[in-house]
């Protein structure tokens, strides 16, 4: 008995020490200092991953029913975060298959901000369309656009990853401003499950972002399902990127739970300057968490044209 005694203590102040790890991981990568003021003559800049959308569940989380809770908070966050452009990933409703022509998340949000447009779209049968990056109509041009997955086969339109495993892409645009030189918007989803997917997808990313550098400042966005410091980041920083400090969670369980650091992340080329910090939006709007990702905004200044 006294050994079973002594076991029971122990499991106690296990599970006591873990609660208090929890609760100090809760304070130091919480808080929501809100969104600042925009910082002028910079572009606002945010990335979201908003979860697919189950069309075959009426009820549940991720169902239509739920859909229609988190919608109206959705549209909260979006106007909340004053952004010139808006990287989202996971935008999708999922019926089964692939290449489907509903997109609720993303019709809403248009429907709901007419001044803004999508970029990264079209035909899903030729283009997929679940990442796409909402733009300022009376800010920004669209002059290209374009997509590769995560694959031995980057140019085959749905291909699995590199181990097999689901679909996962970059999709991209190149805008133009109205006073200012051409960039291009990289917007990548990495698989969260393998590292080596990662870290192959990461190369392949550098290696289509070389021409791009080229041809005028890029801006990475996106969830990489990594850490600050991460060998994934280590790959896209060794492409030339420069990746802005997110402060605590950008991820939290669709609970408001913070546990570990940022895996949404803002990366930047040479001559992009990040105004300040970046902020992770960390807040339920209308007493609903709109996903389970907080979004994560960043004002950059672009390099004058010519500069």
């Amino acid at each position: 008995m006294r050994a079973v005694r002594w076991i029971l203590r122990g499991l106690l102040a296990l599970v006591a020490m873990l609660a208090l790890v929890a609760c100090a991981l809760q304070v130091a990568l919480g808080g929501d200092e809100g969104v600042p003021p925009r910082s002028e003559g910079a572009l606002r800049v945010a990335t979201l991953n908003v979860h697919y959308i189950r069309l075959r569940a009426d009820e549940g989380p991720w169902s239509v029913g739920d859909w229609e809770v988190r919608r109206g908070p959705l549209d909260l966050a979006f106007k909340a975060l004053d952004a010139d452009l808006v990287a989202f990933q996971e935008m999708e409703s999922f019926g089964g298959g692939e290449g489907t022509d509903v997109n609720l998340a993303l019709d809403w949000l248009l429907e709901r901000n007419p001044g803004y447009a999508a970029a990264a779209v079209g035909d899903p049968r030729e283009f997929p369309s679940t990442q796409p990056i909402l733009y300022r109509r009376d800010a920004l041009e669209v002059e290209a656009q374009g997509w590769f997955f995560f694959s031995d086969t980057p140019d085959v339109i749905y291909s699995r990853t590199f181990d097999g495993s689901w679909p996962a892409f970059a999709s991209w645009a190149r805008f133009t401003p109205e006073d200012g030189a051409a960039f291009t918007v990289m917007n990548v989803h990495f698989e969260y499950r393998s590292g080596s997917n990662r870290m192959l997808s990461a190369a392949l990313v550098a290696e289509r972002i070389a021409p791009m550098q080229a041809e005028g400042p890029v801006i990475l966005l996106g969830d990489l399902n990594a850490l600050h410091g991460s060998r994934t980041m280590a790959v896209l920083e060794g492409a030339g990127l420069t990746f802005a400090d997110v402060s605590g969670a950008t991820y939290h369980f669709d609970r408001g739970i913070n546990l570990f650091g940022a895996i949404d992340h803002v990366g930047v080329s040479d001559g992009v300057e990040v105004v300040g910090e970046p902020v992770v939006v960390r807040r339920r709007f209308d007493g609903e968490w709109p996903t389970d990702h907080y979004p994560v905004v960043a004002d950059l200044r672009l390099p004058l044209p010519g500069g």
